[in-house]
């Protein structure tokens, strides 16, 4: 009898696991590493929206956020793995590819439609909307700066005669206060940051002038979601879940900039919430939610303009022509058109 109790005991424990066990999820939760392209701030917003929500959770992911050191850096991050998915500029990706295409790493989808790539001025030293004012200025460049990296291209586009341009190599943190003590007239930088760091130089808003390069003839594509191609070989569903996940992030980040902003700041609370907020409207009004992708659906590429973008960076990265759209964009990934709309 003792030995019949102890194997009825013994089964009714097994059955109770095993009936446990079939109640858990059917995966456990995917571990990943991402790595923005710069510090927590307003344009960040919905990758933290899409983690505060549960958008993360609901896909089986575990993700964790790190800040970056430029949207160039975040690139060998992934195609290492040192990161599975990462946050950095779709030209330089297009460069990185183009020297190596074994690397492995690719976009999968396009966050900054259009990029934030500018020459920012101020009117009070000469500087218009007009690209060509640029002439005769002296104009601050960080040499590994997105923007600056596009400057033999936009001068093609624009026409600007660059031997009436002078370029002075200046650092990240210093290119803002040389551009609002006068000691440059205009600077390179996403506009986002850079109008938003002059005003809380002392400059009056009224004085800054940005000159995007997308409005200007330079039609590219910027920051991109990147994933290490290993990893999503292993893991199509957490790569597929990831950007489901962002696409619901970045929509909340549109409707609501404020939530947006509150949502950085948890990470990062030296910022001024007013800021974050106008820096988030700027990024969402410029370069995420613009018309293309009200029509067409945010996180996709136009291969026509796709093409095109390739052409302008054989003149600016002097590409070699080893890389086209499906080395470098696999869309494969993406969820479906209607869960992509933007408000």
């Amino acid at each position: 009898m003792l030995t019949r109790r102890r194997f009825s005991l013994a089964a009714t424990a097994l059955a109770a696991a095993m009936l446990g066990g079939a109640m858990q999820p059917a995966f456990a939760e995917t571990d990943i590493k991402f790595t923005l392209d710069w510090k927590f701030e307003g344009p960040a917003a919905g990758f933290f929206l899409a983690m505060d929500n549960g958008y993360f959770k609901e896909e089986g992911l575990n993700v964790t956020i790190d800040s970056g050191n430029g949207s160039v850096e975040a690139i060998p991050r992934v195609a290492t793995g040192a990161y599975q998915l990462g946050f950095g500029d779709i030209n330089s990706l297009i460069k990185f590819l183009d020297e190596d295409p074994s690397q492995k790493v690719k976009a999968v989808m396009v966050v900054y439609e259009r990029p934030p790539f500018s020459i920012i001025g101020r009117k009070s030293l000469g500087i218009t909307s007009d690209p060509k004012s640029v002439e005769g200025k002296k104009l601050g460049a960080p040499p590994p700066d997105g923007a600056f990296a596009q400057w033999p291209a936009f001068i093609e586009a624009a026409g600007i005669d660059a031997s009436k341009v002078t370029i002075e190599s200046v650092g990240f943190p210093v290119r803002e206060p040389m551009l609002a003590q006068g000691q440059v007239d205009g600077i390179f930088g996403f506009a986002f940051s850079s109008v938003l760091n002059l005003k809380s130089q002392g400059v009056p808003e009224d004085d800054i002038v940005p000159i995007l390069m997308a409005e200007n003839g330079l039609d590219l594509y910027g920051n991109s979601i990147m994933v290490n191609t290993d990893f999503a070989a292993s893991n199509p569903d957490a790569v597929k879940g990831f950007l489901k996940a962002l696409a619901k992030g970045f929509a909340d980040a549109v409707k609501d900039p404020v939530a947006g902003a509150e949502a950085v700041m948890k990470r990062n609370e030296i910022l001024n919430k007013d800021i974050e907020v106008e820096r988030l409207e700027m990024a969402n009004a410029m370069n995420i939610r613009t018309p293309y992708v009200v029509e067409n659906g945010f996180g996709g590429i136009d291969e026509g303009k796709f093409a095109k973008s390739i052409d302008f960076l054989k003149v600016s990265m002097k590409l070699k022509g080893n890389v086209g759209a499906k080395e470098v964009f696999d869309g494969s990934y993406l969820p479906p058109k209607e869960e992509r709309m933007l408000p």
